[in-house]
């Protein structure tokens, strides 16, 4: 019998992470971010052709099945570029594409029912009924809304600095590593393209201090508001277990951990990001044991 070869995809702005998954092996591999917000459909074509088929071990041809999961593809315009461009490129697949929020709700909760969080540069969450997303509340972006992203958490330090609220010791440790003004910081910010991601890149200032009170409370703070906003928002938040994916909620395990506690949520999966969930999701579905 002739081996079938699945390739999954789980992509953000910033980068894709690959597997080429058979019943005897799987290859990971990661090319730039493929999103519909930053690239034409040019761009896809070329990322793909010239970082992706030549690394790959088998031909684009021998490829049954391509699930891609990716930012900006909850709209069905950008869902069906994406797939039409995913069946051009591997011509004897069939393409599945859907949006990131249900690669981390199948990777988190496989086929049981949960809460999936993502907390990354940006946040959202659902719940998820074992096979689709039933609720899902508003994503407002990082003006608005993304409580306990990255974005917002670097936002706090940013605000924490200009209005001189770190102490001494945090200040003269904000100054030595980001050597950056308040006009800078601004033009960034209000002018300059991703403000998001510019923001997200204070947060790591936060787990380089780790222990000084000024940094746990802008933690524990910040990620109760996700809990506060949004998980509790849904009913199932107590009857289910509440799942978690990202960089933001891989730093900060033991936080969520304790407001999990706080709250009387019953913890789940935390992932740095949903690509191994994912694989063993698929494993699933392919009977690959």
């Amino acid at each position: 019998m002739k081996n079938r070869y699945i390739l999954i995809a789980d992509s953000g702005s910033s980068k894709t992470s690959w597997c080429l998954l058979s019943s005897h092996n799987k290859q990971m591999t990661e090319t730039q971010g493929i999103s519909p917000y930053f690239m034409t459909k040019d761009q896809i074509k070329v990322a793909l052709e010239k970082e992706l088929l030549p690394v790959l071990t088998v031909k684009a041809t021998d490829i049954s099945e391509v699930y891609f999961y990716g930012t900006g593809l909850a709209d069905p315009k950008n869902a069906r570029l994406f797939k039409s461009i995913l069946e051009n490129t591997f011509g004897n697949s069939e393409a599945y594409v859907t949006h990131d929020l249900m690669g981390a709700a199948r990777a988190l909760c496989g086929h049981e029912q949960g809460i999936a969080c993502i907390l990354g540069t940006g946040s959202n969450s659902c719940y998820y009924n074992g096979s689709k997303i039933v609720r899902n509340n508003p994503g407002l972006g990082f003006i608005l809304g993304d409580e306990g992203s990255g974005a917002v958490l670097g936002k706090k330090v940013i605000q924490y600095y200009l209005y001189q609220t770190f102490d001494e010791e945090l200040k003269s440790l904000f100054e030595k590593k980001f050597n950056t003004t308040k006009e800078e910081i601004l033009l960034n910010v209000y002018k300059k393209p991703y403000p998001n991601r510019y923001l997200a890149s204070f947060s790591y200032f936060l787990y380089e201090n780790r222990g000084h009170y000024m940094i746990e409370n802008i933690l524990e703070d910040g990620l109760n508001d996700f809990f506060f906003y949004h998980i509790c928002k849904y009913a199932g938040s107590w009857e289910y277990p509440v799942h978690f994916t990202g960089g933001v909620a891989w730093a900060y395990k033991d936080v969520i951990l304790e407001l999990c506690d706080t709250y009387g949520m019953t913890p789940g999966n935390i992932l740095k990001a949903p690509i191994k969930g994912l694989i063993c999701y698929h494993e699933a579905e392919m009977n690959i044991h």
